[in-house]
This record gives structure tokens, C-alpha cells and sequence, in this order.
């Protein structure tokens, strides 16, 4: 099979399934469907009163007024009708479109929050915004402009193709002839233009990870100089999507309005040759020639309307392509396994022999076992990339374990649903994330439970009361994008609330001091001590005077545990624990070994 042919299955494949959406909303659709139905046999009904007014009152001069005046009001009504009618079907058919598009984006966001971090690992943050955004915009218009307007103007032509076998059968036989021929005129647009549509995607999609990867990093980019580079960059990426967009405008410029527009015009000039031949042989009705002419007329004004409406389809096609294959994804985040609802209690931590890799070729971890009793806390450091925060990964579950066990109480870790596993551990980053909202909505996360007594509890134990409460605003203070307004340590401070207002059995510190100043230091190590008190503690530390206190260390270096201690048992090994300390703490290292 072809590519063409693989390309034309998938889009209809695409088509089905956008169409499989309307059954969430088909009574409204049913509805409206009907009233067009009615809608359009009333405005087809137009031509004829007036075929039969030219034919049968002006031409043999027979000016009846009573039949006259119901001709008038006749046509008057239908036309009102007609407005009215087509006034509720649209806005029934748009508010299905609407209903359709709101639950499709939904679907999608909800189906982005399901996925597991290796996804995202591989997944440009831009290219998965363009996909909820742009991509569900362009098939919003599928569904409020195209489908629409198809459905419409192909019941139009239906009632064109009716009254035009009324007036005269052989005429009628004609117009179905022109049918093939714009069939034929759409295959070879959506044919040529397919191809443009899907760069043009790709490409949108490329402009939209470049643009937030710029914006992310805009003080490395200043810093550094980087304005020229990025700026050839993206101009590259937007010329080639220029280009498809104007690859695009001239299959529209030539094979959209222009060709039906010919066949239009070779049409009425066959139609009236055709009625110009007739009358040399006998008489032809002017009524009949207006009533066909104007159907001729109605038959390409909805002809032109889809071929214009083509143009939006192709693009709603290759967006829903986009959508589907998201919403297909099967890179789940891990879940629960074995039907079991285990709750955690104690805290107590085992890794046995554990080996993973993030790609399934190169092992980031190999053969970790270690055990943090309940109350415990256990300090990982080691050189970048030695495999300390993909410990933390796993024992939060972000990725599937691959050889060896984790337990929590002696439990698996794969027999834990997801909420109960995340609801009793804290996790604390380096870089701390802020969400929009107010200081008490950030410490809470708009969780009712939490009440306000109870985020102030927290902020006062990590001491961020002490700059929280000089605010205007206090606890209700807006915090701007990503808590930007705030200073380093204050945002960190703040995620310490946010954790200790969860009360959580373990705490996973991932080198949560490392962006704190010296002096706000010493006082979140004091609420560290308190944080740690009775909780299972995992700690990933850059400083080790930090984590000196811990009841164990572990030293990781590619991937391995090479040294285990506590942080005196590791100073007299004088191992690669010792050679770390040394650099951090020159001058006191003599004085402590001796």
C-alpha cells in the first residue's frame, strides 16, 4: 500500500472519529437537523411562486389580485420562515459544536495530566501547548464552521436537485453530471493540500517550542548573548512555515473559488443555449428560464461555500490527526496493581536490588538496596548524573520500576494507588513551583480540609510567617507567574509550608537548601529538624554539612552505591564521601578528623 493510500485511510479513520463526537450531544443535533430540513424546502419554495407568478399572471397579463396577494404574502412568509427557522437551527447546531469542542479539550487536558513523566521526558512543552491550543482550535472550527455548513448546504443542494427535476427533467440529469466533476476538484485539492496542512502543524509547532524555550530562559539568553541565534532560528522555522502557508494559498487560489467558478460559468451558458435551442422548435417559459437560472445560481453559492469550507476542513483533519495521537498515547503514568488498597502507616522504606534505566538501554541505577526505617533519615549525594534524584523518581512512582522491589511497610510499591502514595509523602524541589493564586491557596492547594488556621500553623513551623505576614495583603497576597515576585528563598520557604500542611508519613527533600542564602539556612535547617521528627526521611543534598546528622549516607557514582555510613564512619574511610567533604569544607577537615 502506498503512502497516498495509508495518508487517505488515516484521514478518514480521523473524520470517523471527530464524527463519533456528535453522539454526546445528538438530540440538539436531531433537532436541528429538521428544522433545516424545513428551513431549506421553504427557501426553495421562493423560485417557484415566482416561476408561477411570471408564467402564469405577468406574461398572458392576468393580474387576479386576491392570487397575486397570496403569491405575495406566500413568498414574504416563506422567506420570514426561512429566517427564522435557519436563525434556531444554526444556533442549535453551533451550541452542539460548542458542547463538543468544550468536553474534546477536556478530554485532552485530563488525558495530558494521566501521562507519566517519560512522555514528557521526550515531549516538547511548546509542541504539547500547540496541540491543546491551536490543534483543538482548528478542529473547534470542524465542527462549528464546516460541519455545519456541510451539512447544510449539502441538504440545500438536495432540495436544488428536487425542484430543478420538477421543472425539467433533462436540465436535472445535466446538474447531476457537474456533481463528479466538483467531486473530482475537492479530491485533487484535499489530495495536494494535505501535505501542507501537516508541515504547516509541525512547523506551528516548532515556532511554539522555540518561543517557550526562549521565554523560559530569557536571563540565559540575555546573559549569554544568545538574542542572534535564537532570532536565526525561529526566522528559520517561520520562513519554512510561511512557505506552507503559501504552498497552501495557491492550491486555494486555483483549485478552491476559481475552478468551481468556471464550471459555474460553462454551466449557465450550456443551460441557456439549451433553452435558446428549445424555443426555435417551440415555445419556452420565461418563468421556467428565471426559476432555472436562479437555481443555478443557489446550486453554486453552497458549492463555492464548501469548496471554501475545504480549506478548514483539511486543516481540522491534520489537527485532529495531532489530537487523537495524544489522546491515543499510551505512556500512562504508573498506576495501582493487584486490586489490593494498602494505606501507608509507618513510613518504612526498602529498595532491593533495584535497576533502572530511562531509555531501556543505558541503567541510570544498578543493584540499589538500602532500608530507611520509620523516623529515619537517609541522605543520597554523589556527583551529577550518579542517580540520586532517580531514586526519588521511582519511590515516587513517576516511572515504572524496572528489575528489583520497592516497599513501603513491607508492602510493594506497585500495590499503592497513586493518591494514597502522594497523599503521605512531601516532596520538596530545588526549584520551587508556584502556582497562580494567593500565598494560602499555594500552602493549601485549594484543599477544603486544609483550613486557614492550619496554613498559618504550617507557614509559622518553617518560619514564613515572619516575611509572610509583612505583606499587604498577608496570607492573601497574589503571587505573580511562578511566584516571580518573590525572592528565592521565600518561594522555597513557601513549598516548605505547602508540605508541612500535608502532614506527610515521608519527606523527599531533593537538594531543597541549595538555593536558600547562608542566613535563611540555619533557620530552615532548624525546621528541618522538626520536619524530619518522626517522619521517614529521604534526602538529596549537595552541601553535606546539611545532611551530616542523617542516620545514613549513601554515595552514589554511576549509578552504583559505593560507600554507606554515617557521616563520621564515611570521614574515616577517607573514601569518595571524604574527598566531596573536603572540597566543601577545607579548613575544618583537619580539625574534625583529628
Amino acid at each position: 500500500m502506498d503512502r497516498t493510500n495509508t495518508e487517505e485511510i488515516k484521514q478518514r479513520a480521523v473524520f470517523n472519529r471527530l464524527l463519533s463526537y456528535l453522539k454526546r450531544d445528538q438530540k440538539r443535533l436531531i433537532l436541528a437537523f429538521v428544522l433545516l430540513i424545513i428551513a431549506t424546502g421553504t427557501d426553495l419554495l421562493g423560485p417557484i411562486l415566482i416561476k408561477v407568478f411570471i408564467d402564469d399572471h405577468l406574461t398572458p397579463r392576468n393580474f387576479d389580485h386576491t392570487i397575486i396577494l397570496l403569491l405575495a404574502l406566500g413568498y414574504i412568509s416563506i422567506i420570514v420562515l426561512s429566517c427564522i427557522l435557519n436563525y434556531i437551527q444554526l444556533v442549535l447546531f453551533q451550541t452542539a459544536a460548542m458542547n463538543i469542542i468544550q468536553s474534546m479539550r477536556i478530554d485532552v487536558f485530563t488525558k495530558v495530566h494521566g501521562l507519566g513523566l517519560r512522555f514528557f521526558d521526550r515531549t516538547p512543552v511548546g509542541s504539547l501547548v500547540s496541540k491543546i491550543t491551536n490543534d483543538t482550535e482548528a478542529i473547534k472550527d470542524f465542527y462549528v464552521s464546516v460541519l455545519s455548513a456541510f451539512v447544510q448546504n449539502i441538504v440545500y443542494l438536495a432540495g436544488i436537485f428536487i425542484a430543478m427535476f420538477y421543472l425539467n427533467v433533462k436540465l436535472g440529469l445535466f446538474c447531476l453530471v457537474l456533481l463528479p466533476v466538483i467531486a473530482f476538484i475537492m479530491v485533487l485539492y484535499r489530495k495536494f493540500s494535505s501535505q501542507s496542512f501537516l508541515h504547516m502543524r509541525e512547523k506551528l509547532s516548532e515556532l511554539n517550542a522555540k518561543l517557550n524555550e526562549s521565554l523560559q530562559g530569557m536571563s540565559i539568553v540575555q546573559v549569554f548573548n544568545q538574542q542572534k541565534r535564537l532570532k536565526k532560528e525561529f526566522a528559520d522555522v517561520n520562513r519554512e512555515h510561511n512557505e506552507a502557508w503559501m504552498k497552501n494559498i495557491k492550491y486555494n487560489g486555483l483549485l478552491l473559488r476559481p475552478a468551481v467558478d468556471l464550471v459555474y460559468v460553462l454551466a449557465i451558458m450550456i443551460v441557456l443555449s439549451f433553452f435558446g435551442i428549445k424555443s426555435f422548435s417551440s415555445p419556452v417559459e420565461i418563468g421556467v428560464i428565471y426559476a432555472f437560472v436562479n437555481y443555478m445560481d443557489r446550486f453554486f453559492e453552497p458549492v463555492n461555500m464548501l469548496m471554501m469550507r475545504l480549506s478548514m476542513f483539511q486543516q481540522a483533519i491534520i489537527a485532529g490527526g495531532r489530537m487523537f495521537e495524544l489522546l491515543d498515547e499510551n505512556d500512562k503514568a504508573p498506576g495501582a496493581e493487584g486490586g489490593r488498597h494498602p494505606v501507608i502507616t509507618e513510613g518504612a522504606i526498602e529498595f532491593k536490588n533495584v535497576t533502572f534505566s530511562y531509555d531501556g538501554k543505558h541503567p541510570v541505577l544498578k543493584n540499589i538496596s538500602f532500608h530507611a526505617r520509620p523516623g529515619e533519615t537517609v541522605a543520597l549525594v554523589g556527583h551529577t548524573g550518579s542517580g540520586k534524584s532517580s531514586i526519588t523518581n521511582l519511590l515516587m512512582r513517576f516511572y515504572e520500576l524496572g528489575q528489583g522491589e520497592i516497599t513501603i511497610d513491607s508492602v510493594p510499591l506497585s500495590f499503592y494507588d497513586n493518591h494514597e502514595l502522594r497523599s503521605k509523602m512531601g516532596l520538596v524541589l530545588q526549584d520551587s513551583f508556584l502556582f497562580a493564586g494567593t500565598i494560602s491557596h499555594n500552602i493549601s492547594l485549594f484543599n477544603t480540609n486544609i483550613t486557614r488556621e492550619r496554613v498559618k500553623e504550617a507557614a509559622a513551623f518553617v518560619q514564613a510567617s515572619e516575611f509572610i505576614e509583612k505583606l499587604p495583603e498577608g496570607y492573601d497576597q497574589e503571587i505573580g507567574e511562578r511566584g516571580s515576585t518573590f525572592s528565592t528563598g521565600q518561594r522555597q520557604l513557601i513549598t516548605f509550608a505547602r508540605t508541612m500542611a500535608f502532614e506527610p508519613k515521608i519527606l523527599i527533600l531533593d537538594e531543597a537548601t541549595a538555593n536558600i542564602d547562608t542566613q535563611t539556612e540555619d533557620a530552615i535547617q532548624h525546621a528541618l529538624q522538626k520536619m524530619r521528627a518522626g517522619r521517614t526521611t529521604i534526602a538529596i543534598a549537595h552541601r553535606l554539612s546539611t545532611i551530616q546528622d542523617a542516620d545514613q549516607i549513601l554515595v552514589l557514582h554511576k549509578g552504583e552505591i559505593v560507600e554507606r555510613g554515617t557521616h563520621q564512619q564515611l570521614i574515616q574511610m577517607k573514601g569518595l564521601y571524604y574527598k566531596m567533604y573536603a572540597l566543601q569544607q577545607k579548613d575544618k577537615l583537619s580539625e574534625e578528623v583529628g
